[in-house]
């Protein structure tokens, strides 16, 4: 059997470790795995270093398409990935998450009928102005088989009319599956080895100190000058308040925003000694930082999942989230982008005790989408 699967962003980059990773140590013999990479992040610190980390192979093609506009970025990599599909000739076309390369993979292999397979399917902010949710409706809904990481993404695709189904799974009899998250099969594997493999703590003279990470990428939080302006508002005034550092690894569009922040909000960034504005981090550094903070706060729905993978509270820098256990776990609380909201979310979650109950699979949920796929061939 022969999957071809599209990675693009660094999220995809780091999920597609987990089932290349099964592929190779148990389905060798059976699935034959093309990765094309779209280029969709063209900054080594945020593709190439999870490819040499992960170990993850290198790609048989990438598209370098690099950042444009949405629909220009679109249609270039629909035109790139119906070219590759119709040589490779793959049983299944494997897409991952919400971006705009999931979008075009799901576009290009449905017009040309090569069933779909969407790992994290049937998550919902139910906000349409996000680019995110209009990408992932849609590729689910050209999709033959879907694995949703958790209950309520399940029963969000039993509420949009599909249907608990018997194989064969194709696109007008939809598999659907609650396996839990490829994620959580990372994260399981690399937690042990990250901190051996990285100095980011001494190098950041962390070590055996409290401290909050942070992270900001999101375009409806960097685009929006009174929105990022609050951000660091609640930043500065948490550090001064707490006396806690906040390492804040920088992602290149947010680096790029900052330059625009009014003059005087710049100079009190940088003159305050407990924000750490580091450049972006390798995936192993971010699971040291994670497993260490005192707590997340993030616009980041990986993010999230990771800080509850590793029992963190975390502020969540949106007014809606896909993931809704970690709300209703009571380990993460809704910010958006209010400076009084933030401050008020820290306060709370800061130094008290949580649970942390399983809601994300059982670590090997790879495994099961491989042996799906194999199944229904």
């Amino acid at each position: 059997m022969k999957i071809l699967t599209i990675i693009g962003a660094r999220p995809q980059i780091i999920k597609a470790a987990a089932l290349s990773r099964t592929i190779k140590n148990h389905f060798a013999k059976s699935i034959q795995e093309i990765i094309v990479h779209t280029g969709q992040h063209y900054d080594n610190n945020m593709s190439q270093v999870f490819f040499d980390e992960l170990g993850i192979p290198t790609p048989d093609y990438n598209l370098e398409v690099g950042s444009a506009s949405h629909g220009l970025q679109t249609a270039q990599m629909i035109s790139g990935i119906e070219e590759i599909l119709e040589k490779e000739k793959p049983d299944y076309i494997v897409l991952y998450g919400d971006t705009n390369s999931t979008l075009a993979g799901a576009i290009a292999a449905s017009k040309i009928h090569i069933p779909v397979v969407h790992i994290e399917a049937g998550l919902r902010s139910f906000n349409k102005s996000m680019p995110e949710e209009i990408n992932r409706i849609v590729c689910d809904h050209v999709s033959s088989l879907l694995f949703t990481p958790t209950k309520t993404g399940y029963q969000n695709l039993l509420n949009e009319g599909f249907k608990e189904n018997k194989s064969p799974f194709t696109v007008d009899n939809v598999g659907i599956f609650h396996c839990g998250d490829v994620m959580y099969d990372n994260s399981l594997f690399f937690a042990d080895v990250a901190e051996d493999k990285t100095s980011i703590l001494p190098d950041l003279n962390l070590l055996n100190k409290a401290f909050i990470l942070a992270t900001i990428h999101r375009d409806h939080n960097t685009d929006n000058p009174v929105r990022l302006h609050a951000i660091f508002e609640a930043l500065l005034e948490i550090t001064v308040e707490k006396k806690i550092q906040v390492v804040l690894p920088l992602h290149p569009r947010t680096k790029k925003k900052m330059e625009t922040l009014p003059v005087e909000l710049s100079k009190r960034i940088k003159a305050n000694s407990y924000i750490y504005v580091i450049p972006p981090v390798s995936f192993l550094e971010m699971i040291v930082l994670e497993k260490n903070a005192k707590l997340i706060i993030t616009d980041s729905g990986g993010v999230q999942k990771e800080a509850y993978y590793f029992h963190k509270p975390c502020v969540i820098l949106r007014p809606e989230t896909e993931w809704v256990e970690i709300i209703e776990a009571g380990t993460g609380i809704l910010a958006d982008a209010d400076k009084e909201k933030i401050k008020e979310a820290v306060n709370q979650l800061l130094y008290k005790n949580f649970e942390f109950p399983a809601i994300f699979g059982d670590g090997h949920v790879a495994e099961f989408i491989c042996q799906t796929l194999i199944y229904n061939v």
